[in-house]
This record gives C-alpha cells, structure tokens and sequence, in this order.
C-alpha cells in the first residue's frame, strides 16, 4: 500500500494519459452526487449493492482504473444528492477507509434546487477540512455543466467552481484541483455537454474525459504530505 507522500514519477517531462508510474496498489474514494455514481448509465454500489449495476463505462472511476490499473477507485456517488447530503457521508465514505486521496465533486444538484453559491461553498469547505483532518489529500473537481441549466444556474455554477480553484490555491498542501467542467464542456460551448444521453450527465466517453482529467490531479494529491 503507498502512504500519503510516496513519490509518483512521469514516464517523461510531458506525461500523458497512463504514464504515471505507481508503485504499488492505491485506494481512492470518489465522493459526490450522480457524475460520480454515473448517472444515467450506471448505478453505483451505494445505489445498487454491492457492486453496483449497469454500463460500468459510465463512471469516471472506471476509466481511472483502466489508465491506473494499480489504482482501486471506489465509487461513493449517490444520484441526487445535494452538498450538505454527501458531507453526512463522509465519516462513513471516507474516513472509516482511510484512503490515500478522495476526489469530491459536488453541488450540482443544489445549483439545480436553487441554493446559493456560498451555501454550496460551506458544504464543499466542510468536506475539504474533514479530509484534511483526517491526514486524506482532496482532489478538488468543479461542478460540471448540464444542458438545460438556467443562465442564473451557469452563473452560480461558475461562482463556485472559481470559488473552489481559489481554495484549492490557497490550500495546496491538501488540495489539488482539477477542472473537470472543462474536461467535459462542448467545444466553444463551455455550459454545454460535449456528450450527453439525456442532457443532464456526460455520456461515457464525457466520463473517459472526466478520468483523463482527474488522473494527474490524483497523482499529484499521492505526492502530498
């Protein structure tokens, strides 16, 4: 098992996709609403015990496996779940595994509900010192978009996801973020899905690019002391 701190290394000065090399077997949380758990193509184990059911392509922690097979990512995504409901998971989730880095996205569905950007920056700043506690690096994602968000909705998207870039650079010993809205975004169309099967969640290939994403950032979070 790699502690919090052992050195991951690039193939080269340019890594791409897949070439980090890590010694030995990480555990990952993936903590957040339903662009975790999958939705609409997958329902994750906490939806569907104990494995969870459906097109496992539809999940991001997934394809993190595939670039990252020393990497076991457990899936914690629950479909509809507002901030404050996956911060009560977190003793649970989380910090009862003790694993070497969580990835948190969440907030969307508070967006959705019409709560403010600052009650969503509570929620996500909760989480990020319960991890931080517990001596567990966050990788930090941003709300990704939805088709049929209101322009008021994009605007409080867009608040909190600057707001969680400015957090994560103030915090860098424990947070590393990872924009994984633009990693999903149509081109020229940044509060559009590039891929989605019901214009709510990113199609499979949205949660491949998710994972592309999220990949250097979760290696990076290992590097933390």
């Amino acid at each position: 098992m790699v502690v919090p701190g052992a050195p991951l290394r690039p193939a080269s000065d340019a890594p791409t996709p897949g070439a980090w090399h890590v010694p030995d077997t990480v555990t990952v949380v993936a903590l957040g609403d339903s662009t975790t758990a999958g939705t609409p193509g997958f329902r994750s184990p906490l939806e569907a015990p104990p494995d969870g059911a459906g097109d496992e392509t539809s999940q991001y922690a997934h394809w993190l496996m595939r670039l990252q097979p020393s990497w076991h990512v457990l899936n914690r995504g629950v479909n509809g779940e507002r901030s404050d409901q996956i911060r009560a998971r977190f003793a649970r989730d989380v910090a009862s595994i003790a694993p070497q880095a969580v990835i948190v996205i969440a907030g969307v569905n508070d967006i959705h509900q019409g709560r403010s950007a600052a009650a969503v920056e509570r929620e996500l700043e909760a989480i990020y010192v319960a991890a931080s506690t517990a001596r567990i690096p966050v990788v930090a994602g941003t709300i990704i978009p939805y088709n049929t968000a209101s322009a008021d909705a994009n605007r409080r998207m867009h608040e909190v996801n600057a707001w969680i870039r400015d957090y994560a650079a103030a915090h860098r010993r424990d947070v590393v973020f990872c924009d994984t809205r633009a990693a999903v975004a149509a081109p020229g169309a940044p509060d559009r899905l590039a891929s989605s099967p019901d214009d709510l969640h990113p199609s499979a290939d949205g949660y491949r690019r998710m994972a592309t994403a999220l990949e250097a950032a979760v290696a990076q979070a290992l590097t933390r002391e």
